[in-house]
């Protein structure tokens, strides 16, 4: 089976660059999976109306490169995971993980027998992946749960026992909504920092990685050189506004 990238680089110590792609448009993704990146996300929870049959597309494009196809899914659903995976993805984010029970179910749709529920029936991903993918599978597939809710943070040691997760990926918006604060005003809030330390530390504490969707990329390498190992930073979307706006602002008025 094709080695995981990503996972090699996480075995190593090293940053992983990884950046979203929202647009749903599989030319955008290629361009931007021959940017260099080692990873490249499928958004299908908030990227523009992207369903499974708009995956296969993308998982296409970007494999003809280098980078790691990953998914978010859209929810917490084993059907999103079996399409996704049997279609190439090296890995997924799995939203709104609030429980043990949930980060199981999780894992188990990530996972063949015995360590889980996932049904063996590999379409597309033998071609990517190999013709002996089935058999190491559950060794290079990455599951991460997202930690979005302050009753994630609480129950954080018992979601790092559930067998089959790699690790926590922390959403900073709904995290701070969930106490009490806007979208964007963690960064400032004490209990917001400490619960995002809380599940770092957990997560190193049990061999586990923690990843953080960061503001900017120099958010990005902060968290990193702070602990964090999986911190995606920038988008298709905001990289093609960035790029207009600053031809303009070079052109003048």
């Amino acid at each position: 089976m094709r080695p995981n990238r990503v996972k090699q680089l996480w075995r190593e110590g090293k940053a992983v660059r990884a950046a979203w792609t929202l647009t749903g448009d599989p030319l955008t993704a290629e361009i931007l999976a021959n940017a260099g990146f080692d990873a490249i996300l499928i958004d299908m929870q908030h990227g523009f109306t992207i369903g499974v049959e708009r995956v296969g597309t993308l998982l296409h494009a970007i494999s003809t490169t280098a980078a790691v196809p990953l998914v978010r899914v859209p929810w917490n659903d084993p059907v999103h995971l079996q399409y996704v995976l049997d279609a190439g993805a090296y890995g997924v984010i799995v939203p709104l993980v609030n429980t043990p029970e949930e980060a199981a179910r999780a894992a188990g749709a990530c996972r063949y027998p015995p360590l889980g529920f996932r049904s063996i029936g590999p379409n597309r991903v033998e071609y990517y992946a190999g013709a002996d993918y089935v058999q190491h599978a559950n060794d290079e597939i990455i599951c991460l749960v997202m930690i979005e809710h302050i009753d994630a943070v609480g129950r954080i040691e018992a979601i790092a026992r559930v067998p089959g997760i790699d690790g926590f990926f922390i959403g900073p918006g709904d995290l701070a909504i969930s106490l009490g604060l806007p979208p964007a005003g963690g960064a400032a809030d004490q209990r917001f920092r400490d619960a995002c330390q809380r599940v770092l530390d957990v997560a190193r504490s049990n061999g586990l990685v923690a990843g953080i969707a960061p503001f900017s990329a120099e958010d990005a390498r902060r968290r990193v050189d702070g602990g964090y190992a999986f911190c995606p930073f920038g988008n298709d979307w905001s990289f093609l506004v960035e790029g207009a706006e600053a031809a303009l602002r070079t052109f003048g008025g």
